[in-house]
């Protein structure tokens, strides 16, 4: 006798097909993904779009007036500086959109070289190797240089980078507490047994503006016979006389063995990233590095910007020494007024709110007033310790400066900040 479907069994029938369908689990999952996030406090992060160029003012899409720029890392103004960009549409029109292939099949251009060449002669290295981004370039050393009978010891608060790079090579992971030498040290000397020791460090960490200490490491890494390694991705170009990053900041030309920074940053904030260190670990990554041997080149347009930004810096440019003064104008304005401002001379500067609440209201209040800059909250940085973090560009001037202070204390007042 044939059974009549009842509306239990055709939802329970309901229930199974939806089960089945992936497209259904995916979507449930993500759903219940974004529930968490925001259920724990996290910071759910919203992307402005930007109608303009990266300068110093930029308009923002769907916005009728342009806001005062403070948020991005293009310090040295060189994604919009006329040479840069000539010579980046030069090599446009001479060699292509781009090469279209992985380095070692065909994707090996004359320019590529020279960039290379310069950014081995600006950190005092035998050798440079480019990658598509930073990120890139630590995900792709640590593997391919490491093995098991080796030992990474890794700052606390390195980029998250340096973190999955770490992860993915066989050696063994030691963490030290945030730039706290007795704990390098007490680390160092209980894995002397180790074939390879490397010391791996952020020169600038990017959410303080904090500079490493990097004599003492380096001191530390002589006494027991490690390797220095550092991320200079808010380095290069920013700090240090001539721009050349953390190394020259602390006058130790030589000590530092493995350098990896960004083109997409200070040095015209396309894209790309590198190491520089010794001809033969260069050598090694062309062989053995994944995201290098895997990966489509760098484009012809982004890499001839890169060598005329280069040649701006090797040129000792005066916009690092207006960044260097940008950074102590706003930073003592600030301070004046009543800001906490976490302390140093880097030109990326912490405004501490404490509240991620606040901090996030602050910032919305900011952009109400015409000023664009980014709130930083858990677990970007620890909990409590919420902030606007503040980046200046060589561009700016000291009436944009006196703008934003105003700006800032307006909006600080409305939020009960100070």
């Amino acid at each position: 006798m044939t059974r009549l479907l009842t509306d239990d069994d055709s939802a329970s029938i309901t229930k199974k097909i939806e089960d089945c369908c992936a497209e259904e689990i995916l979507k449930k999952r993500i759903t219940e993904r974004m529930r968490g996030i925001r259920d724990a406090g996290y910071r759910v992060m919203r992307e402005r779009v930007l109608a303009s160029m990266q300068a110093p003012r930029v308009t923002i899409d769907g916005h009728q007036q342009s806001v005062l720029n403070l948020s991005s890392n293009n310090y040295l103004g060189l994604a919009t500086h006329p040479q840069v960009v000539a010579a980046s549409r030069e090599g446009l029109e001479k060699r292509g959109l781009g090469a279209a292939s992985a380095r070692f099949i065909c994707g090996t251009l004359d320019i590529h070289v020279e960039l290379e060449r310069k950014i081995a002669e600006f950190h005092g290295h035998e050798a440079a190797i480019l990658y598509a981004s930073c990120f890139d370039a630590n995900a792709g050393l640590f593997d391919a240089l490491l093995t098991k009978d080796d030992v990474v010891l890794s700052d606390s608060l390195n980029h998250a980078s340096i973190i999955d790079g770490i992860r993915m090579s066989k050696a063994q992971k030691l963490i030290y507490k945030h730039v706290d030498l007795s704990d390098l040290e007490a680390k160092l000397s209980s894995c002397q047994d180790a074939k390879l020791r490397v010391i791996a460090t952020d020169g600038v960490f990017s959410m303080d503006g904090e500079v490493a200490p990097l004599r003492n490491i380096c001191d530390l890494a002589q006494k027991y016979k490690a390797l220095v390694f550092i991320d200079e991705c808010h380095a290069t170009g920013i700090i240090g006389k001539t721009g050349r990053g953390t190394v020259e900041y602390w006058n130790i030309p030589g000590s530092v063995h493995i350098v990896n920074s960004s083109i997409g940053k200070a040095l015209g904030g396309a894209s790309g990233g590198y190491t520089s260190g010794p001809k033969e670990l260069i050598e090694l990554l062309r062989q053995r590095s994944r995201p290098y041997i895997f990966s489509s080149t760098l484009s012809s347009s982004v890499v001839a910007g890169a060598i005329k930004a280069f040649d701006i810096l090797l040129s000792g440019s005066p916009l690092v020494a207006k960044l260097a003064d940008n950074a102590k104008y706003f930073r003592k304005q600030m301070a004046d007024v009543g800001f906490k401002i976490i302390p140093g001379d880097h030109p990326l500067v912490p405004v501490l709110v404490g509240d991620a609440e606040k901090a996030e209201k602050l910032a919305e209040q900011l952009f109400e007033e015409g000023v664009l800059v980014t709130s930083m909250c858990f677990p970007v940085v620890p909990q409590g310790e919420a902030r606007i973090r503040v980046v200046l560009s060589a561009q700016h001037t000291h009436e944009d400066l006196d703008v934003c202070v105003r700006k800032f204390t307006k909006a600080g007042g409305k939020v009960g900040v100070i």
